[in-house]
């Protein structure tokens, strides 16, 4: 087996697809990335057992199918230190050894035998929908956030992904914000399932650089996202998720309009004064006047800013976690927002002022008890 490749490509392949592998595994086999020429193709497949990426690379120059495992980290930490150049690499089967020959000399290192690599996951149903890049990266970007970050609640650690009457669904929550973002897709697929929130970053930071149709294919047990010349292969979290519709409010009497922009840097301003372990805040609403205050008597800290906004409803204090808000409102990309509520213990809906057509996002916020800190 021997390939003849760009330096320059395959490092921006394997860094593609090494955020995939762990730290610490158990398994010694996926510390290496699989190297696997097929006729003048090479794929290059990652995995943690729980998510596979696979990418490819067309070759000009090969010799023999076949496939090796090598140290990924190795191998990538070789490659940032070569101009672009095209390498040649050789595989020893007698001895297991693979030589990296460059432009400057010649690398050995050990790499262990392909069929020892962990096999793809198969989906067994011929169920999936397309999506644009541009439109899931945005609603993995808007829901990603408030998923917890709870090893015990693994079901909530995920993102929610409904598909009914062609509608998609993105929500998530970790019980104290929730975000569902709901637009309209071509299909007549109906499913629900739980997708890890570590696939979501890696392709969410590969579709970043691409503009073009997102395969989603999925089963039971398994989801794979096609695009580009990538596959991410992802086992679902197995649980039911959270009736979340019980925890929206429908009936909310007390309504509030008010740039987006000029509410949350008041809300950086003011959080900076809050108590650290409760990032508390108060928000004080008299007719058009809304007071956001944060202290921290430990430290005889203090903050109170006033803005104007729209309102309707009896005057309230409510009290927030801060940095939860701060999260909410930074992930909306709207001039202006709209808050309703109802009493200071009841959660609090947010919405962007004005929706497109075909999406629909409503953020939740639960208030906090207001205390002396």
């Amino acid at each position: 087996m021997k390939f003849i490749v760009s330096s320059g490509s395959l490092l921006k392949k394997l860094q593609s697809i090494s955020g995939v592998i762990n730290t610490n595994n158990t398994l010694p086999v996926i510390d290496n990335v699989l190297f696997e020429i097929q006729e003048k193709q090479l794929f290059l497949k990652a995995t943690d057992l729980e998510c596979t990426m696979i990418s490819q690379l067309s070759l000009e120059s090969t010799e023999n199918n076949g496939s090796i495992a090598i140290n990924g980290k190795l191998l990538i930490d070789t490659l940032k230190t070569f101009p672009e150049q095209p390498l040649t690499f050789v595989v020893n089967e007698d001895n297991n050894t693979l030589d990296i020959i460059s432009e400057q000399g010649k690398y050995t290192l050990s790499f262990i035998n392909g069929d020892e690599f962990p096999t793809s996951p198969e989906i067994t149903r011929d169920t999936g929908i397309k999506i644009s890049s541009n439109a899931l990266e945005e609603k993995i970007n808007k829901t990603i956030f408030a998923a917890a970050n709870d090893e015990l609640r693994p079901v909530i650690s995920g993102v929610l992904c409904e598909i009914e009457e062609g509608i998609l669904k993105f929500v998530a929550t970790d019980a104290h914000k929730l975000v569902k973002y709901e637009t309209k897709i071509k299909t007549t697929e109906s499913a629900s399932f739980i997708l890890p929130k570590k696939p979501l970053q890696i392709i969410k930071t590969l579709l970043n650089s691409v503009d073009e149709e997102v395969i989603i294919n999925y089963d039971d047990s398994n989801v794979i996202f096609v695009f580009s010349d990538f596959k991410i292969y992802c086992r679902l979290i197995d649980g039911i998720y959270p009736n979340y519709n019980a925890v929206i409010p429908k009936e909310n009497q007390n309504k509030i309009i008010i740039e987006r922009d000029l509410l949350l840097q008041s809300l950086k301003r003011v959080c900076i004064f809050s108590n650290k372990s409760t990032n508390q805040i108060r928000v004080q609403i008299k007719g058009n006047d809304l007071q956001i205050s944060a202290e921290d008597l430990s430290f005889s800290n203090k903050a109170i800013e006033r803005l104007n906004c729209q309102y309707e409803g009896e005057d309230i204090e409510i009290g927030f976690n801060g940095k939860f808000l701060i999260d909410l409102l930074s992930a909306l990309d709207s001039n202006a927002i709209r808050i309703e509520m109802s009493t200071p213990s009841k959660a609090v809906n947010i919405f962007p002022l004005e929706q497109k057509e075909d999406k629909d996002i409503l953020m939740l916020i639960m208030p906090i008890m207001i205390s002396e800190n």
